[in-house]
């Protein structure tokens, strides 16, 4: 059994590699050969008075793997100045993250690696994004606006070079720091033309695919903004309004995720992040838990193997605003790029090694 570092995926994961193995793991689902578990996330109060616990999972199987995927969370919803707001998490401390990938093997049952979320995570919601650009934007796509400048909106612009021929970028997050380092960065790792600017709205501005990879809990973008032809990419569950979805002529999501559960006392949607959580505390606890915009009706909007089996239309004008939504499929997700990882780490000989006897026992459970 391997134990794999963020170092160790990094080395071995590349874009087109993750964009490739996502795609047919989602086709799978077609074909009976893929499924998925929705996440589920838990609260419990933690030691913070504007906090909560939260721990989540999300399984799937595909290709020969299946994957458990597990974050340990301290949440809380911090204000800007604006007025807008956002979900932080750490565990232990701010800085500090526990996310792990079990992945075993559907042969046999084994045991076969353990590994860090974090480059791995990334990565696998860039290359959702890869694929849906793939499927709806322009072909002569060449500029992005990007909204949020953190690890996703690295993962995100990767994805979108690895499928269109990107040319200029201009990047918008709150901290001037932060979009000035992730312009110099990303410019030098991507040879492309990225320059920060001093608004949302001109980030948006006369590019062919918007972005949005922030923590926001509240919509990000403004209906106005969306011109003919572009293509919107989310990476949150609550970054895109209802007015802003009535201005798409395609609409498309990568999978239906959630747990169709009604609301109850332990049951709620639309905390945080959260598309729907099982929920502990007082009364008084639970007034921590910030209810996010109302999430969209997404009962009729076709999923990304609906668009490619032909059961519903993709981009059939140069001048349709599409739209793709990355969210879904989160358990395959994570069987096919954790598997692609664990061969690629035992084929390099990377990895730490475990004996598989420590996870094994003789009596029965």
């Amino acid at each position: 059994m391997l134990m794999i570092n963020n170092e160790v995926v990094a080395q071995v994961l590349t874009m087109r590699e993750c964009i490739e193995v996502q795609s047919a793991a989602f086709t799978g689902l077609t074909e009976g050969k893929a499924i998925f578990r929705p996440r589920i996330d838990t609260y419990v109060p933690c030691d913070r008075e504007d906090g909560y616990y939260r721990f989540g999972t999300v399984e799937g199987a595909s290709g020969g793997y299946y994957a458990v995927r597990l974050k340990s969370d301290i949440v809380h919803w911090p204000k800007g100045a604006d007025g807008s707001t956002s979900e932080n998490k750490y565990c232990m401390q701010p800085g500090t993250f526990c996310g792990l990938v079990f992945l075993y093997s559907s042969g046999n049952g084994e045991p076969l690696a353990i590994m860090n979320d974090g480059h791995l995570q990334h990565m696998r919601v860039g290359a959702a994004a890869g694929i849906g650009t793939r499927l709806l934007a322009r072909e002569n796509a060449s500029t992005v606006g990007m909204l949020g400048s953190g690890g996703m909106a690295r993962t995100f612009l990767e994805a979108y070079a690895a499928v269109r021929d990107i040319r200029k970028v201009k990047v918008f997050s709150r901290n001037p720091d932060n979009r000035i380092r992730y312009a110099t960065q990303m410019s030098k790792a991507l040879d492309i033309e990225v320059t920060p600017v001093d608004s949302a709205r001109e980030a948006a501005r006369g590019v062919d695919i918007l972005s949005t990879c922030t923590d926001s809990i509240k919509p990000t973008i403004e209906a106005q903004w969306l011109e003919p032809g572009m293509h919107v990419v989310n990476l949150g569950p609550h970054e895109i309004s209802a007015a802003v979805v009535a201005r798409f002529d395609v609409k498309v999501q990568q999978g239906r995720e959630g747990l169709q559960l009604p609301e109850s006392d332990m049951f709620r949607k639309g905390i945080g992040g959260s598309l729907g959580a099982f929920v502990m505390g007082t009364e008084a606890q639970r007034q921590r838990l910030p209810r996010a915009t109302k999430n969209l009706q997404l009962d009729e909007w076709p999923v990304y193997t609906d668009v490619l089996t032909g059961k519903a239309p993709g981009r059939t004008r140069a001048d349709q605003i599409t739209h793709y939504r990355t969210i879904g499929n989160w358990g395959v997700q994570f069987s096919s790029v954790g598997g692609l990882v664990y061969r690629k780490a035992r084929a390099a000989g990377l990895g730490r090694e475990l004996p598989t006897e420590w996870f094994l026992q003789d009596i029965r459970n």
